[in-house]
């Protein structure tokens, strides 16, 4: 009896991966890389294949355009199936070749060991071995004492930066005649200078403030402030960014007298112009992504000075406070020719208490109490009286259309100014630091010296104009803020570039048009609100074909992929760093890798890959490894997620998502592909959409008919059947 034997497949070994491994002026290898050989082993094959001596000297390195760090024990788990790598130097003899090569070569080889080193220094484990053999003491030697010029000096300071920026180091071992050094190159303004040189030197100074622990003192004295601006009429947005973020960084640390002094300088009008003319504008608004929180940052650091006065209440014996209170009234109804008489006679009149009731203050005898909160505190008459000076026909309109209302339809100024003071602070979030992730500048913000102020006169003139228009009460004061934040909130979203174009946009808004839209929205997103019987089971009934709906879209946009901003293992921003990481269309494999701020990279393009399978767990917020050192940044660890590996190599893959949506997006997608359910606000508010979506389309038939809470009663069995009977 003959049997036929069928042979098994062999079961592929997950540790071993074909790669191609190439070196210079050498045919290149086809190996099987095996990921439980130590990597020293390895190297030994490849050397003895080209007949190289000396293994220990030599190191593999990814090949890939953005990616050419070394290949270590943590991150040999990246080479995947097809990947081509480079046999080259040791990470140890090439730094120990650069610097002999800085010590001792021609200025065209300095050169040349410069131009390898800034772009070797990327690399952590390279920039470790070049650091614990001195080479950045070298480097900051051969900066510090002038030592370089021309291509030589741009590559030392790239190499600087990309050098400090691994944290190894700390900033506060840099000395006094360093920083001096770097400010003359941010202080020169000769247009001949290489654009390299101020990129670097201003990243430089911004860190030193940042980072050190008593520098700044150091750079504000070295570096003029106008020199920095005009840093920002260069063609080069990169310097331009540099620039704000040195700014933001000597803002941040200044106390609050020089901080006023910034603010002033940067409120001029010669450097506003230059904001608006040379960054903004040339960019059409649409700026870069790291110059938009730039200007985010700004903006909230020159807003953020206006937090003093508004945490502060009036005082009984502040003197110019009861000043402009009563400046407020003489504005609005003393006329030019009353002499001082007839002030006397309106006093002993108690007309003084009359006015101040018809500039709708709270406590009319005594209107300094109504400045007893905070917020908005202060600011709200600092707001009150720059309106009655700078604006003062629109002031005595408002006031005086409103005192010739019958009382219950009276829009009470001095009020509802306050309370539009406190609204605006919240809009803006006058009082909060800045976010990592900030990026909503407005541009008509840079067009004004006193922007706060100015955007109040507007927004109350529009107040004035809602009131009438809702023909409100006093009654309907929230009704009325509820509109008029809306208003507010939809014109600043249009990104206006100057105040014109927010009146303009808040011309179109009006009470009738936010009602609309509102309708419109109502409709769109109308809740289900019927807890009938009938209706909980055919929500029961539908749930899990919405729910597979959602997860569809989620991996969807998994596929679509997402730029991330790049975060060190402390939690620390990484400026300018992006990467890219989309799911494989067969929803198997993530793939991943470097980018700038506005490529989307294809598949191919992104050569790291992690297999869905490899995925252990997913870990959110302060259980993120990057994120347990995190402190006081509260919206960073809010947004991270990790994807933790079986892999002992590298145990995580790490991330913080750009906004809360993209966040719950990550972690539904992620959840579905681990088998695990959605958790998020997302999930539970697209459930909730598609859910009363459907039961519309599902009920149209029955629209009219009244569905009882509970079914009608089942009817009792019929004495008999006689009336059933069979068709033959």
């Amino acid at each position: 009896m003959n049997t036929k034997v069928t042979k098994m497949p062999a079961m592929r070994d997950t540790n071993v991966v074909k790669i191609a491994v190439e070196m210079q002026d050498q045919v290149a290898q086809l190996i099987e890389f095996k990921q439980t050989q130590p990597l020293a082993a390895t190297i030994q094959e490849l050397c003895n294949g080209w007949g190289l001596t000396e293994p220990d000297q030599y190191a593999l390195q990814f090949s890939e355009n953005n990616n050419q760090n070394y290949i270590t024990e943590k991150n040999r788990n990246e080479i995947k199936n097809g990947y081509v790598l480079r046999l080259t130097f040791s990470p140890s003899r090439t730094a120990h070749d650069i610097l002999q090569k800085l010590n001792s070569g021609s200025n065209e080889e300095k050169i040349t060991a410069l131009q390898k080193l800034s772009k070797l220094s990327t690399d952590v484990t390279f920039a470790l071995e070049f650091i614990n053999k001195q080479g950045l003491a070298l480097i900051i030697n051969l900066i510090e004492k002038a030592k370089c010029k021309g291509e030589m000096l741009a590559h030392s300071l790239m190499s600087f930066v990309e050098l400090m920026d691994h944290g190894i180091v700390s900033w506060d071992i840099l000395e006094t005649p360093f920083i001096n050094t770097v400010a003359s190159y941010v202080n020169n303004p000769s247009s001949a200078q290489d654009s390299r040189v101020v990129k670097a030197s201003l990243s430089i100074l911004e860190s030193i403030v940042l980072n050190s622990s008593g520098k700044y003192g150091q750079v504000e004295k070295e570096v003029a402030f106008t020199n920095i601006i005009t840093h920002l009429q260069t063609q080069s947005p990169v310097i331009q960014q540099n620039a704000i973020a040195l700014i933001n960084a000597l803002f941040q640390k200044a106390n609050q007298e020089k901080k006023k002094e910034i603010a002033a300088a940067l409120c001029s009008k010669q450097v506003r112009n230059i904001i608006m003319g040379s960054v903004i504008h040339p960019a059409g608004g649409q700026v870069g992504t790291e110059m938009a929180h730039q200007l985010y940052v700004l903006q909230t650091y020159i807003f953020g000075l206006l937090e003093q006065r508004m945490n502060k209440t009036l005082d009984s014996q502040d003197q110019d406070a009861h000043d402009k209170i009563k400046e407020l009234r003489r504005i609005a109804f003393d006329t030019e020719g009353m002499n001082a008489t007839d002030t006397t006679v309106r006093r002993q009149m108690g007309v003084f208490a009359k006015d101040y009731k018809k500039l709708g203050f709270k406590y009319d005898i005594n209107p300094a109490l109504d400045f007893t909160e905070a917020p908005p505190g202060m600011l709200a008459l600092d707001c009150m009286i720059y309106f009655a000076r700078n604006h003062t026909e629109s002031y005595t309109k408002v006031v005086l259309e409103n005192s010739c209302r019958a009382d219950e339809h009276e829009c009470p100024f001095g009020r509802t100014s306050i309370v539009l003071v406190k609204l605006l602070c919240d809009v803006l979030r006058i009082g909060e630091p800045p976010s990592d992730h900030g990026q909503n500048y407005y541009p008509m913000f840079f067009t004004h010296d006193h922007p706060f102020e100015e955007f109040f006169c507007i927004c109350i003139v529009l107040l004035n104009k809602t009131w009438k228009e809702m023909r409100a009460t006093t009654e309907d004061f929230v009704k009325v803020f509820s509109v008029v934040k809306e208003q507010i909130t939809r014109a600043l979203a249009s990104q206006p570039a100057g105040l014109d174009k927010f009146k303009q946009r808040l011309q179109v808004l009006t009470y009738a048009e936010i009602t609309n839209l509102w309708q419109q929205e109502r409709t769109s997103r109308e809740k289900w609100e019927s807890h009938a019987r009938p209706i909980v089971e055919l929500k029961e009934q539908i749930t899990p074909e919405i729910m597979e709906l959602i997860q569809q879209q989620r991996l969807g946009f998994l596929v679509e992929g997402t730029r991330f901003t790049k975060y060190s293992q402390r939690g620390q921003r990484i400026k300018d760093k992006f990467w890219y990481v989309r799911l494989s269309p067969n929803h198997k494999v993530f793939h991943y890798g470097d980018c700038d701020e506005k490529s989307v990279p294809t598949l191919e393009e992104l050569q790291n890959k992690l297999a869905v399978v490899d995925i252990k767990a997913l870990a959110t917020g302060k259980e993120c490894p990057h994120m347990k050192d995190v402190r006081g940044r509260k919206t960073t660890h809010q947004l991270a997620f990790s994807l933790t590996l079986d892999s002992v190599e590298v145990s995580s893959l790490d991330f913080v998502a750009p906004d809360e949506e993209t966040f719950d997006y990550w972690t539904d997608g992620i959840n579905t592909l681990l088998g695990n359910k959605m958790v998020s606000k997302e999930t539970d508010n697209d459930l909730e959409t598609l859910l009363s979506m459907e039961i519309k389309l599902r009920l149209l038939d029955a629209e009219g008919v009244d569905i009882p809470q509970e079914p009608p009663p089942i009817p009792d069995d019929p004495p008999n059947y006689d009336f059933c009977y069979d068709i033959k």
